[in-house]
């Protein structure tokens, strides 16, 4: 009876802090990611009406997957500094910028720089909200709480093309890009009209430690990231030293190299797989002879799934541990693709499409919300984001090389090659999952 007491109470409290969360962090980030859901499809074609062939209109678009990677590093530094609220603010007021630029640029140049701007932006936005839920949501339901803000970006995205679909039909080219200027300044005043996040909700407290017992966060650990396995959270004592100085996020990459360059790139796999997902597909459904209505009927049912999936991955995250939902994720994804690949010239090519398209929806489903959740559990309490823009531009990184590494294989050999190394990337990744996990996150959360 008492168990199913305090049960009851983690949930109750689960449910309130996540509804509190609402017009502080949810609401503006489905905002955001609902006009640039609505913007993204038509990059490519404002860039081939400003004169762009195919292969520079592809470029173009790359802008904002670089723009992201360029910003996460300066966001950890502008959030150490000015807080989550001002950096969200910063960061909307800035995309505006980036929106205008955009309607209004003259030349290809303009535009490609207005379309870097907004994916600079979109870092540092981001990174805000993870910085934010990093310091304040307890671990009892953090993978929720994560999950839950993964889940939101996903529905903008899902949703945006849609709004965008209709507002060409209905206002013309431009009227999605001010539609995005729409939503951001909606976001800019819900950031800083709302009530202030860092004040109604405050830090979750750490633990305090038994003096009298044996610590695993002996001096030399508290000194330096030595990658030995901890029980909490890495320890920031060295970090609070170099928060003073303004090379203090280079500090934070160095001190913790070891979690980065062994948890970190293992969640770079993941996010490369993710990727690669988004790619393989359209591009299989080609090769195979369907035709742009059957894709996007294929990606859109797939694209379903792992929405459909995004908070049942946060619950099997918090009640059995990261690993849970980590490795089924990088297994499905890696068989999907493994199996996919030896089907390309089967009679039932169609079918299989399908099938293996579903699969991979629920494997990426099921990790929604595990990089930003394991960012969270290895981050320093007492000033994460510094460590989070190392750990997003890595994440960032990977997703953004997975779409060259598949054009440069099916370039060499075939797309079938292509597809099963993404297969075989999956696999290695969950073995990188499986080997680091246990060593990095505390042994509660695993």
């Amino acid at each position: 009876m008492t168990l199913q007491t305090n049960v009851d109470a983690v949930t109750d409290r689960a449910s309130t802090v996540l509804l509190r969360f609402g017009p502080m962090i949810y609401g503006p980030t489905v905002l955001f990611a609902l006009g640039e859901g609505a913007v993204i499809p038509l990059i490519p074609v404002i860039a081939a009406d400003l004169g762009a062939d195919v292969a520079t209109a592809a470029l173009v678009a790359s802008a904002l997957v670089v723009g992201q990677l360029c910003g996460n590093i300066p966001a950890g530094w502008t959030v150490a500094r000015l807080g989550e609220r001002f950096t969200m603010a910063i960061a909307g007021t800035l995309s505006i910028l980036g929106v205008i630029g955009m309607v209004f640029a003259p030349s290809l140049v303009v535009f490609t720089a207005s379309v870097f701007l907004i994916g600079f932006c979109a870092a540092a936005f981001g990174l805000a909200r993870h910085s934010f839920m990093t310091t304040r949501v307890p671990l009892s339901f953090r993978a929720r709480a994560l999950s839950l803000l993964g889940g939101t970006f996903r529905l903008g995205m899902f949703v945006g093309p849609f709004v965008s679909a209709g507002l060409l039909i209905v206002f013309g080219p431009t009227a999605s890009i001010w539609f995005f200027g729409a939503c951001l300044v909606a976001t800019v005043l819900l950031v800083l009209l709302g009530p202030d996040p860092e004040r109604v909700i405050p830090d979750e407290p750490r633990p305090e430690r038994d003096q009298g017992d044996d610590d695993p966060l002996t001096d030399a650990m508290l000194t330096e990231d030595t990658g030995e396995a901890v029980t909490g959270s890495i320890p920031t004592t060295a970090l609070r030293r170099a928060q003073g100085s303004n090379d203090g996020v280079f500090r934070t990459m160095w001190l913790f190299r070891r979690v980065l360059s062994r948890l970190g790139v293992a969640a770079a796999s993941l996010s490369a797989v993710r990727s690669a997902r988004q790619v393989v597909l359209p591009l299989w459904g080609v090769s195979i002879g369907l035709d742009a209505q059957t894709i996007a009927l294929v990606v859109g049912i797939s694209g379903a799934i792992d929405f459909a999936l995004f908070y049942a991955s946060g619950q099997v995250m918090d009640r059995f541990g990261r690993l849970w939902a980590a490795l089924p994720a990088m297994i499905l994804m890696g068989a999907g693709f493994l199996a996919l690949a030896f089907t390309h010239d089967l009679s039932s090519a169609e079918l299989w499409f399908g099938v293996f398209a579903a699969v991979l929806g629920v494997g990426n489903g099921l990790s929604s919300g595990i990089l930003l959740t394991l960012g969270a559990d290895v981050a320093p309490k007492a000033n994460p984001a510094p460590f989070l823009g190392s750990w997003r531009t890595l994440t960032d990184a990977g997703g953004a090389l997975s779409p060259l590494l598949v054009a440069g294989i099916t370039a060499i050999s075939s797309l079938a090659v292509a597809t099963g190394a993404m297969g075989v990337l999956g696999f290695v990744g969950a073995f990188a999952f499986l080997r680091w996990v246990p060593k990095f996150v505390p042994r509660a959360k695993h």
